[in-house]
């Protein structure tokens, strides 16, 4: 075995050119992989953060349908027709959920749930001045809501525990904070689409990093939601949950469904358009990584390939004072996993000093996500896929040739040369 080393080290450093670019070879194939696995991944990985960060689990509420278009029917009894006048459409259904804080009291029993929000939201204008701006008001408990999104983390000034503390407090996202120059501490009118009008102090400012929700939402204590509409203590139009394991949303809601009778949308449903975009993204990636990968497979294949050829006195020589054909086959392997085991390595090292240099590089979002770097993934998996793909492809490369080499007849060659 010893020798078989030796005689594959002398080969190699024969022709170091030719061993330099074999190795560059797999280098650059590795490298490109961990690259584009790196920065692909790391994009999706974030959207999809940033989606499940600003989103329940599951939201249940009552869905308001239009049953009929027309207050109007013909139905034909067989003899003639008859036209039956249906009572008009009432001007406001209620989404009230009826019974909405045993639902939730209830939904917090299950070993499946993390945290349970009850909501109320209105539309509403804060007045700034002669100018007004549009947002919603979520009425919520705010230590279940911060178990669901994690608000605590989220705040920029202020703190959760003053919404308590503060009659007709708010909690208004930073987007729109700015909008109006507010500070923690200073007060706006707030106008609900019925001309119900509150003062509210803004208590804390906080940034999901979600332009939608930073530029537009205000969250206060359910009990003031329910004042400025005017509604009683009972009143609550949705319920956000958080699960433990959030790939059991789909199933769960439907259970949900079924036993409370209102509609229940897990978050893969709500944001199905979105994850169409990351399966997307993600076999894009697969493809452009394996093609990268399966390129450099071949390179040294035609590398090996050509090595066999080139040194076809030198197979015949090593025959004919005795070596096997496995030995011959052995020689060629080893330099097939030299290859393949530097340059696998140089790659991994390239590939992860490029993807560190990128993470570092500002990336503006112009508001719409939370970043200040470009989101690069680190995953360790994919540089031990691939360490292991580059030595296997070379594996692979070397023993198709070698193979052939042991296959030589040394009388022949030497004859012909």
């Amino acid at each position: 075995m010893k020798l078989i080393i030796e005689i594959a080290k002398t080969q190699m450093l024969s022709r170091i050119k030719q061993t330099v670019i074999a190795t560059l070879g797999v280098t650059f194939g590795i490298a490109m992989f961990i690259l584009m696995i790196s920065v692909m991944t790391g994009v999706n990985q974030i959207l999809e953060e940033t989606m499940l960060a600003a989103a329940p689990h599951i939201h249940i509420y009552n869905k308001i349908e239009v049953e009929k278009n027309s207050i109007l029917d013909k139905i034909n009894t067989g003899e003639n027709f008859v036209n039956i006048v249906h009572h008009q459409k009432p001007k406001e259904d209620s989404p009230n959920l009826k019974n909405g804080f045993q639902i939730v009291e209830h939904l917090r029993k299950d070993q499946r749930v993390l945290g349970v929000s009850p909501l109320l939201t209105t539309q509403v204008f804060y007045n700034f001045g002669a100018i007004q701006i549009g947002g919603n008001l979520a009425g919520v408990e705010i230590l279940e809501e911060n178990k669901l999104f994690d608000l605590k983390r989220k705040l920029k000034a202020g703190s959760l525990e003053n919404l308590f503390a503060t009659p007709n407090g708010i909690i208004m996202g930073q987007g729109l904070a700015e909008k109006m120059k507010l500070n923690v501490g200073d007060k706006i009118t707030v106008t609900t689409p019925k001309g119900n009008i509150l003062l509210v102090q803004v208590v804390g400012i906080f940034k999901f990093g979600v332009g939608a929700i930073d530029d537009a939402r205000s969250y206060t204590d359910i009990t003031t939601v329910q004042k400025i509409l005017q509604k009683d203590n009972r009143y609550i139009t949705d319920i956000n949950i958080k699960l433990k394991d959030y790939y059991q949303a789909k199933a769960i809601a439907q259970e949900y469904q079924s036993a409370y009778a209102y509609f229940a949308e897990d978050w893969e449903t709500a944001n199905a358009t979105i994850l169409v975009s990351f399966k997307i993204r993600n076999i894009m990636t697969v493809i452009v990584s394996a093609t990268l990968l399966i390129v450099a497979g071949f390179g040294i294949y035609n590398i090996m390939n050509m090595t066999i050829y080139e040194k076809m006195r030198e197979i015949a020589i090593l025959k004919a004072t005795g070596f096997a054909g496995g030995d011959v086959m052995g020689v060629f392997m080893t330099q097939s996993l030299t290859i393949g085991i530097l340059g696998a390595l140089s790659g991994l090292l390239i590939g992860f000093s490029f993807s560190y240099f990128i993470s570092t590089l500002p990336f503006d979002t112009g508001g719409v996500l939370s970043l200040d770097t470009f989101p690069v993934n680190f995953d360790i998996k994919y540089y031990i896929f691939g360490i292991l793909f580059g030595i296997i492809t070379t594996a692979l490369a070397g023993y198709l040739p070698s193979k052939k080499a042991a296959k030589i007849d040394p009388v022949q060659i030497i004859r012909g040369q």
